[in-house]
């Protein structure tokens, strides 16, 4: 069995590679153009195995994506490429809309062409919206997303919805909750206060750290994806979340107490525009159908992720130089 996995070597897509090739017995074609927080170290694991194939490429090239289909001829296509900090789609929205929309139908028409037999497209929570202080998320919630991300991720699934019903073809979508974990880029909340943190430098909290996100660890996430690919229904919707509402601001105090660090680092900024005031995800359609619940405990979960960033400081140096930077000092040193 060939796997082809867009945007591989990111956050969630490379720990699913791994994960995947784990203990499976098949081949696993990764399709990523390295941008900023496209990382190969993070492969390093298994970039030598013989199940295992690199093309640097950008979803956004149709013919290009033709071109790895024809030599490749994947049987199961995993979507995760896309540009993904809500913070960015405010600054350069026309990016979000040329990978996660045109890019998504580029696989899909890839897909069609070549005779895919299961496409997964790996969506968000926040194509729903904002919810208030009650309820949850279900796979039948309205899409309201408020933010060029979200828009576009939604606008990614509504192609998808319509390649399944106009072409029959065998597709599936998940839509996950806030992932942590090691390898994520430090520009998302629990990194970027890791990092932070660790040099006595100012933590930046939206507004008044009091929106709320469902926490998941990136490990249970991909076990969920895995369950989908294999034994999700066709045309299905399944949302994958942790079951661990937390304000950002309880996270950052928290991170600060695992480092021991005094929350005077601890410094408010403007809020987002558009900041959604919480997430939560009710799971029990992943839970009844395929029989995945989360594993990793919160709290044990992000004490061993500070740990990760502490054991593998090298790696994040690599992370923060240049265009991070540069985006760091555009978004937070003038607020």
């Amino acid at each position: 069995m060939k796997v082809l996995v867009t945007g591989g070597a990111g956050f969630i897509g490379s720990n699913f590679i791994k994960m995947l090739i784990d203990g499976n017995e098949l081949h696993v074609v990764n399709l990523d153009t390295l941008t900023y927080a496209g990382n190969l170290e993070n492969l390093s694991s298994v970039e030598a195995s013989k199940a295992y194939t690199f093309y640097k490429a950008d979803i956004s090239d149709h013919e290009e994506v033709c071109r790895i289909f024809e030599i490749e001829r994947p049987e199961f296509v995993v979507n995760l490429a896309a540009e993904s900090h809500v913070d960015r789609s405010i600054l350069e929205p026309g990016i979000f809309v040329d990978t996660n929309i045109r890019g998504t139908m580029n696989l899909l028409e890839a897909s069609k062409k070549y005779g895919i037999k299961r496409f997964l497209q790996v969506s968000t929570d926040e194509v729903y919206g904002s919810l208030g202080k009650t309820g949850y998320f279900t796979e039948d919630t309205p899409l309201a997303p408020n933010s060029p991300y979200s828009a576009a991720k939604a606008g990614a699934d509504l192609i998808c919805r319509s390649y399944q019903k106009t072409f029959g073809m065998d597709i599936v979508i998940t839509r996950c909750s806030n992932n942590y974990g090691p390898y994520q880029f430090p520009e998302k909340l629990i990194p970027l206060m890791i990092f932070n943190a660790v040099n006595d430098k100012e933590l930046p909290v939206y507004g008044d750290g009091m929106n709320i996100r469902d926490w998941i660890h990136v490990d249970d996430h991909c076990r969920g994806l895995i369950s989908v690919l294999k034994n999700g229904r066709t045309g299905e919707i399944y949302n994958i979340g942790g079951k661990n509402e937390r304000t950002n601001i309880d996270i950052v105090k928290t991170i600060l107490e695992i480092l021991e660090k005094d929350v005077s680092l601890i410094r408010y900024v403007k809020d987002r525009p558009g900041h959604d005031k919480r997430y939560a995800v009710n799971t029990d359609k992943i839970n009844k159908e395929l029989g995945w619940k989360p594993f990793v405990e919160f709290s044990q979960g992000l004490k061993d992720t500070v740990q990760w960033y502490l054991d593998n400081s090298e790696w994040v140096q690599h992370c923060i130089s240049g265009d991070y930077r540069n985006y760091y000092r555009k978004n937070y040193e003038n607020k």
